[in-house]
């Protein structure tokens, strides 16, 4: 990516906020994906033999994930952790007194947490949000030796129809701003883990697809759960009806079976921190998402692996 490019589609952090912070109250109404992918990053910990003394729920959005840690790790000090206080105000419905669980408003690139203090960090659609390097590596940092990292990101084939629709439409226009953020491939992930230090960083990808009556409404769920374009170079302005309808009639085009989809390429990894406080010089590994639902059911098996 170029350097011009790189700037234009570079977070405004600060509407990030706002739009998560707007978002609050409709999120969990329109949260059908993140939720799917927030129950298979939980199941994926009954692969692992974790006893956590402290656990970090971060991008916690309305404190579901924390919620479901708590369940899983009574003994575990759980810690919500958001940079959008509308959402953390949200979170405050999953606690309850016989499972506490902390909140606490922080940016995940700058953690108020000292070194290896943590011993897991699930994160689920949070880091197309933020800036995948300095998170990686402020995780690695408050992770304790042989700490778990698991994660869910956006991989850039999500929104693709939607994508496609507006570059045909900017041509018409000749309009280059920036209408759908971009989103890092995996093997681009799997490489910044590796910088950050993590070992046995492990990626895979699962694909879905939603579908909709009609654009309006695809718009209408990704403003529910605040994935608002948040680049740089974005329109500031309104968009004016005739691009949008133009916007439209490309997305026209995709239509099958009397509905529009709205295809999401959702990457699972998880990482550990090493034994020894030094970076790991390796490289990914790609690992299928039908190969660990196979091992979670043998384990839910009678006479499964233990």
């Amino acid at each position: 990516m170029r350097d011009g490019e790189s700037s234009a589609y570079a977070l405004d952090r600060p509407w990030v906020r706002r739009s998560f912070d707007r978002a609050s109250a409709t999120y969990d109404g329109a949260a059908v994906l993140q939720a799917e992918a927030r129950d298979l990053l939980l199941q994926r910990l009954d692969l692992t033999d974790l006893s956590p003394r402290v656990a970090i729920d971060a991008g916690c959005g309305t404190g579901h994930a924390g919620r479901a840690l708590k369940r899983r790790y009574p003994g575990a000090e759980v810690i919500a952790v958001d940079f959008s206080l509308g959402m953390l105000r949200a979170a405050r419905r999953q606690q309850s007194w016989r499972r506490p669980m902390s909140r606490l408003c922080a940016d995940v690139e700058r953690l108020p947490f000292a070194d290896a203090t943590v011993d897991l960090i699930l994160s689920n659609f949070m880091l197309p949000w933020t800036r995948a390097e300095e998170t990686f590596r402020e995780f690695r940092r408050v992770l304790a030796p042989r700490g778990l990292l698991t994660f869910t990101t956006l991989g850039p084939d999500t929104l693709k129809e939607l994508r496609a629709a507006w570059a045909e439409a900017g041509r018409r226009f000749n309009d280059a701003h920036i209408r759908v953020s971009r989103f890092l491939d995996m093997h681009d992930v799997g490489d910044a883990l590796v910088r950050a230090g993590f070992t046995e960083p492990v990626l895979d990808v699962e694909r879905y697809t939603l579908k909709y009556a009609d654009v309006r409404a695809l718009a209408r769920d990704l403003k529910a759960v605040g994935s608002r374009n948040a680049a740089h170079g974005r329109l500031k302005g309104l968009t004016g009806p005739r691009k949008f309808k133009a916007m439209q009639a490309a997305y026209e085009a995709f239509r099958i079976d009397g509905r529009l989809p709205a295809t999401y390429e959702v990457v699972f990894g998880q990482a550990w921190a090493p034994v020894a406080p030094r970076a790991f010089a390796g490289t990914a590994a790609e690992f299928p998402v039908a190969d660990l639902r196979r091992q979670l059911e043998r384990r839910r098996r009678p006479g499964g692996e233990p």
